[in-house]
């Protein structure tokens, strides 16, 4: 018995699914997508909640992982890290802050690279035609891990439009992710550890966790400069 032949109705109906799941279509709506959580982010100021109006009758391990995915969204949606590890601290202290930063670092990192992946990488690839943008996604494509790694390890690129890039590229998830959990550790730690000595200034573990940040900022700007004049020779 022969198959039925699509009429009008099924031909408008297929097309307009093409036209939904095609490249361009997906990248729109995750421009829309990221424009309503950065809208959300200044109407809503999330990020004011979790260091002022956390509520008092969470606590303990809820806490934490309330705050972690709370942290991820954030980040995903553009918030800066600084701001919410600094609240891990004086939420949490030092240990538990870390913990619930990291986790939220990692899930942030990995929803912002979802996002990317599926919804802008098909579209965006064909773009990548300048000879910056091809040395830096040649870069992520052939040495994902260290080089998340090391824009991790030091601070000033924006973390969720690194997240986002990185997701263009052809680097894996496993090395993405692990990357992103490890080269966090050491600024996070400072700046959680700042958090939460933050009500004495003049202590030595503040003095200290505000003076790496300082030195680990300048000395990512040394290795962004010299890694700046090695992509244009690559390219």
């Amino acid at each position: 018995m022969l198959d039925p032949v699509p009429g009008p109705r099924d031909g408008f109906a297929l097309r307009v699914g093409r036209v939904l799941v095609s490249p361009w279509s997906r990248l729109a709506l995750l421009v829309a997508v990221l424009a309503c959580a950065a809208s959300a982010v200044v109407a809503y100021e999330p990020q004011r909640l979790l260091t002022t109006g956390w509520p008092p009758q969470v606590g303990g391990a809820t806490a934490v992982a309330l705050f972690a995915v709370a942290y991820g969204l954030c980040t995903a949606a553009f918030v800066p890290r600084p701001l919410l590890n600094l609240a891990a601290g004086a939420l949490f202290g030092s240990h538990a802050g870390l913990a619930a930063a990291i986790a939220g670092t990692v899930l942030g990192a990995g929803l912002a690279f979802t996002l990317g992946r599926y919804l802008g990488q098909e579209a965006l690839r064909p773009l990548l035609r300048g000879r910056w943008l091809k040395a830096a996604d040649g870069q992520l494509s052939r040495h994902g891990f260290r080089s998340v790694l090391a824009l991790r390890l030091f601070p000033g690129i924006p973390f969720a439009a690194s997240n986002y890039c990185a997701a263009v590229s052809r680097m894996g998830y496993l090395p993405f992710l692990l990357a992103t959990g490890l080269g966090s550790v050491p600024n996070t730690a400072a700046y959680v550890i700042a958090g939460s000595s933050a009500a004495s200034p003049t202590s030595p573990v503040f003095l200290a966790s505000a003076g790496f940040i300082a030195v680990s900022a300048l000395v990512g700007a040394a290795v962004a400069w010299c890694k700046r004049h090695r992509l244009t020779r690559g390219a």
